[in-house]
């Protein structure tokens, strides 16, 4: 059985932290200047069409100077609360290890009675993981499916972002003459196309240039801005709240469908905290403050200003703050921002895929490294053809930003009240909270986030629909994967021979030893694999050297080098080893086997065989038992595994040392 297997980690140390010689000013701007291009490209494309659909979508009012004061108000108030205090006060905090996103945040609240260090006996805890009275993901199961639940929405993010950004951005040639209205759409999508094919290249290159063109980005959103408010100085009273207040008072049904639009000013508010492993806390909120907040701040302002003095000016108020000159040019950079904002969201899909890889909920997929300096960028296909596929089918589909607006925001207004609800735990179990103070403060945030929720459950009708489907499918993959593990792994542990008792026979029978070296990978770390018990029946021999490996997921990101391996000596030419990775990381069997080398162990990869187990799924043809997985949720289970990477590939194991011993299994 070569599966990996998943074990649960005790709670976190402290954020890793740069070292302090490293922490100078000039790394810290440099730090900046990359947060600024990653981190809030997808927040800062949001001008583009947010307040547009505060007063030209569905749900839209009229701009008059109350309601235009109102909605500035609730835009403002709502980056300050939602990401300056939420964000980047208080979730920033929750870090696993340095390591932020909602997966990272799901590893925090697991329950520290299933921990296993890396030196300790791993016999209870595969019985705990895999019994079959065990629950399917510990005694907090419906934090961690709510936490997967919030993951799976983000791939509905990743699909939507692309779209909505770059046809946003080209729509400004309707701006400029309606000549290019027909080319509109053709255009978005050659750009889509363009996106996703260069993802197999890797990002080093172009992620260069990401924090410069960003920060001409903010720059340009804040002088066009300016100017538009030295015309119209009184709409920074907006910044009263009791505009706010007033605008919900005076239409109260209306305003709270308003709040769909407005929250757009927020997505890639979770952005902060994905990326929170690549910057640190400090880059990330020094930009905010110092940049991206001034920025966007004076962009809504100076539209808001714009819409005061020209009303009419509603269908597109970004594009009309620029003089006729700058139009081209602006589409442009409008252009290569909403790239980048793509980009970012791309690249977190695949990392969310990784973690959901090596913590057990999702099959082995190809992972590709595109950087040999940076562990995090990677490329994984199927992934990225996904995205690729969805994005430009709903630019096809919903054919303007307009109409996509509809559809976005559902997702992320869902995972934003997840991130609240699990952050309550890490305040009372992590940071020793009391129950009044965390109740006050994540309640407080809770009441804000569902606001935003119900505003966008209304856009469920009218394309916000996409979003929850997409979040449904791999929902339940992930816990159908999850699920049919667990009962695989247990059904396995059936048959397993106790060490002792084998090797006891070996001792007695004394069989033919071959030279060499032999691994037999398990996910079993107690008991003798069923592909070394088949290849004994058969063949009758055994290498001079055994190898029993288990390659174990921690719920940390990274594994510190001293914790990376366990070896024991079980005797009579058979060792134990478990190598340990955290869930950003991916398994090499060339770097196993040279760590063990350390621990003293004879490892040359090209003179060593490796024995797997493949397991064939049949259903039980027994009808006297209940079956513990529904027909279909089988049958699916059966798929993934059938289209699962081969565990060779996976573990980057030379093909021609591999031996594949199969075996039925009945779920």
């Amino acid at each position: 059985m070569e599966a990996q297997t998943v074990a649960p980690e005790q709670a976190p140390q402290a954020a890793a932290q740069p070292p302090r010689h490293s922490r100078t000013p000039r790394y810290v701007a440099t730090m900046c200047l990359g947060a600024l291009g990653v981190v809030y490209g997808d927040i800062g494309t949001s001008p583009l069409y947010a307040l547009r659909e505060c007063f030209h979508g569905p749900y839209a009012v009229l701009p008059t100077p109350a309601n235009v004061f109102g909605v500035l108000s609730l835009i403002v108030w709502t980056l300050i609360v939602v990401i300056s205090i939420k964000y980047l006060m208080i979730v920033l905090r929750a870090d696993n290890r340095g390591e932020g996103g909602i997966l990272a945040l799901m590893a925090l609240i697991r329950p520290q009675e299933t921990a296993m260090g890396a030196g300790s006996t791993a016999r209870n805890e595969t019985a705990r993981e895999t019994g079959a009275s065990a629950p399917l993901f510990g005694t907090r199961s419906p934090l961690v499916l709510l936490a997967l639940f919030g993951a799976a929405l983000l791939y509905g993010d990743g699909m939507i972002t692309p779209a909505i950004s770059v046809l946003s951005a080209i729509e400004g040639l309707h701006v400029a003459t309606p000549l290019f209205d027909p080319y509109v759409l053709p255009i978005t999508v050659l750009i889509l196309f363009g996106l996703f094919a260069v993802q197999s290249k890797g990002t080093a290159k172009v992620g260069a240039v990401f924090g410069p063109v960003t920060l001409v980005w903010f720059t340009v959103l804040g002088v066009l801005g300016a100017t538009a408010i030295v015309a119209e100085p009184k709409v920074l009273g907006a910044v009263n709240p009791l505009h706010a207040v007033e605008f919900f008072m005076h239409n109260p049904q209306r305003s709270f469908l308003v709040l769909g639009a407005v929250f757009l000013v927020t997505t890639g508010g979770e952005a902060l905290y994905a990326d929170m492993g690549h910057f640190g806390r400090l880059p990330i909120r020094l930009t905010w403050y110092a940049v991206v907040l001034p920025g966007l701040a004076l962009n809504y302002f100076g539209q808001g200003a714009l819409l005061l003095a020209d009303p009419h000016a509603a269908h597109n108020p970004f594009y009309r703050l620029a003089p006729d000159w700058a139009l081209y040019p602006l589409v442009a950079l409008a252009a290569m921002a909403t790239v980048i904002a793509s980009q970012a969201v791309i690249s977190g899909c695949f990392s969310l895929t990784r973690q959901a890889v090596q913590l057990g909920y999702s099959p082995r997929l190809k992972i590709d490294h595109t950087s040999e300096e940076e562990i995090g960028q990677i490329f994984i296909w199927p992934v990225n053809w996904a995205l690729m596929l969805a994005s430009v089918g709903l630019v096809v589909f919903f054919g303007s930003s307009g109409n996509l607006a509809a559809a976005y925001g559902v997702a992320v207004s869902t995972t934003m009240v997840v991130t609240t609800v699990l952050l309550y735990v890490v305040a009372r179990d992590l940071w020793g909270w009391s129950r009044t103070g965390a109740l006050l403060v994540t309640g407080s945030l809770g009441i804000i986030d569902l606001a935003f929720f119900g505003a966008n459950i209304a856009k469920i009708l009218h394309g916000g629909w996409f979003a929850l489907a997409v979040a449904a499918f791999v929902f339940v993959l992930m816990t159908t994967w999850r699920r049919g593990r667990r009962i695989l792994l247990r059904k396995l542990e059936q048959g397993t021979v106790n060490v002792d008792v084998f090797l006891k026979e070996i001792a007695r029978s004394d069989p033919h030893r071959v030279s060499g070296t032999a691994v037999f990978m398990t996910a079993n770390p107690d008991g003798i694999p069923s592909a070394l018990l088949h290849n004994f029946k058969h063949n009758k021999v055994l290498h001079q050297r055994v190898r029993l490996l288990t390659v174990w997921t921690r719920e940390i990101p990274r594994v510190p080098r001293q914790e990376r391996m366990t070896v024991t000596d079980l005797g009579h030419g058979f060792h134990r080893i478990i190598a340990y990775y955290g869930f950003m990381e991916s398994p090499s069997m060339r770097e196993i086997l040279s760590r063990s080398r350390a621990h003293g162990l004879e490892s040359n990869l090209m003179e060593t065989s490796f024995f797997l187990g493949v397991e064939t799924l049949v259903r039980a043809k027994s009808t006297s038992r209940k079956p513990e997985m529904p027909k279909w949720q089988e049958r699916l289970f059966a798929l993934m595994t059938r289209n699962a990477q081969r565990p060779t590939d996976f573990y980057q194991i030379p093909p021609n040392r591999v031996v594949e011993l199969g075996a039925q299994i009945e779920l």
